[in-house]
């Protein structure tokens, strides 16, 4: 080159900030398109321009910094691990993990650590409580109460159910538990225990309170649709028809709390039909008769249609509601980025700077931002469906919506009360929805067999 000569820069992109803009690049809306661009440049592999806007974000999103800025930060943690897997964009790690380490520590909490976490916070006690109140409603006059936990939370919502049963019955009804093991699940939150040594824990709780409880454990996993649970259930179910002597009355509860958008959907097209017979349910069921994946079905579908063939007394349905669905990275870190602040700005309220539980409350939402942006294929496990999509699935399965009773929105509303003044509630339909400064964020729905 010329001594005389002055180097030119790659120009920005059409509609990308100047440097004249700095000092708005900490608003929201500009990070958000920062990042969009981004991946665009580490899609398409061009290193010079993926590294000047990873040079603007490492500088104006600093991951101590307010909300926006530790969000930004989480998302940039997300592309620079997806470029470590990606061609020439490799070199961009080293640059980016000088301020943002890559690794993600989660926490692996004992028993009373997650049970006091869930409760800091209305995320998790929203489903709860509407669950609860669903659960004693629709089980009322049964000697036997069978509950399925399909929970992201390990259980914590049973001993809450267990007191509502206890102060609800003279002579409580049995209740059975049964869960999908989880020995293998990395998916935050991780306990530090085994099921076998939480099942005896919870078993000792209802005994406190003068409750019977059976538990059991199923090896099953979301991978497969939870096959071999389907498959245990329906044949507990004949065993009770073919018993010899009548039984009690018993209902079956299947309670799903933010575990189903880990099983695969139709956007997982990695699958190929060489490897579908491992995502097969049982035959021998009219309702999951050729129950295989195709171009047009999806594991969650036959999922549904399955727990359908079982006649449950009531099904629990309680998730996020965003969509993180797209195999398009641009419209999935769109989407990402337009739910997941809320956990970030909400944090604030509730947990002080530079404590233990915020830092594991924060690593927790960072690997779901990782799984989203960095991960493809059967690793990419983090799918959030929106609730109208899961609507139209359940009534596709025969399941039709039932509304909570005023006194179940009641109980909602007082827990609601006893946290920070921009969580909300509303009906939609016959579904209720939680609110954060107006915005969607977890759903719940009661739904029986049509």
């Amino acid at each position: 080159m010329n001594k005389n000569q002055i180097p030119r820069t790659r120009p920005w992109p059409a509609g990308f900030p100047t440097s004249k803009a700095l000092t708005n690049f900490g608003d929201a809306n500009c990070m958000e398109q920062l990042l969009v661009h981004c991946a665009n440049a580490i899609e398409s592999n061009d290193v010079t321009l993926a590294q000047q806007i990873l040079w603007v974000l490492n500088n104006i999103a600093p991951p101590d910094g307010d909300s926006n800025h530790r969000l930004a930060s989480s998302f940039l943690r997300a592309l620079t691990a997806r470029a470590a897997k990606m061609g020439t964009c490799k070199m961009l790690v080293a640059v980016a993990d000088t301020r943002n380490h890559l690794t993600i520590d989660t926490h692996k909490f004992s028993v009373i650590e997650l049970a006091n976490f869930v409760d800091l916070t209305p995320w998790h006690r929203f489903g709860f409580t509407a669950a609860n109140a669903a659960v004693l409603e629709a089980t009322e006059g049964f000697s036997v109460i069978h509950i399925v936990d399909l929970s992201l939370t390990h259980c914590m919502q049973i001993p809450t159910l267990i007191d509502a049963i206890a102060s609800r019955h003279d002579a409580p009804p049995l209740i059975k538990l049964t869960v999908a093991d989880a020995s293998c699940r990395d998916i935050p939150p991780v306990l530090d225990l085994s099921y076998d040594e939480l099942g005896a824990k919870l078993v000792n709780f209802a005994r406190s309170r003068n409750v019977i409880m059976e538990f059991r454990m199923v090896a099953s996993s979301y991978e497969d649709g939870f096959a071999g649970l389907i498959e245990q259930l329906r044949v507990q179910q004949q065993h009770l028809v073919y018993a010899a002597e009548p039984r009690p009355s018993e209902a079956l509860v299947i309670n799903c709390h933010m575990m189903l958008h880990y099983i695969p959907d139709e956007t997982l097209s990695v699958i190929h039909e060489t490897d579908l017979t491992s995502y097969v349910y049982d035959s021998s069921s009219s309702a999951a008769a050729a129950s295989v994946v195709t171009s047009t079905s999806s594991l969650r579908s036959l999922f549904l249609k399955s727990l359908r063939s079982l006649d449950p007394t009531v099904v629990i349905l309680v998730d996020e509601d965003a969509d993180l669905t797209s195999n398009n990275l641009v419209c999935r870190l769109r989407s990402a980025f337009n739910y997941l602040w809320i956990p970030y700005d909400t944090v604030d309220t509730f947990l002080p700077r530079g404590s233990k539980q915020r830092q594991w409350y924060e690593a927790d939402i960072c690997w779901k931002i990782e799984n989203v942006i960095a991960r493809e294929g059967v690793q990419r496990v983090e799918r959030v469906e929106p609730k109208n999509r899961w609507e139209q699935r359940m009534k596709n399965a025969n399941f039709q919506g039932v509304a909570f009773s005023e006194d179940s929105v009641a109980e909602v509303k007082a827990m609601l009360d006893e946290h920070a003044a921009g969580w909300g509630l509303k009906k939609e339909d016959e579904h209720i929805v939680l609110t954060w400064k107006g915005h969607n964020v977890v759903f719940a729905s009661a739904w029986l067999p049509a």
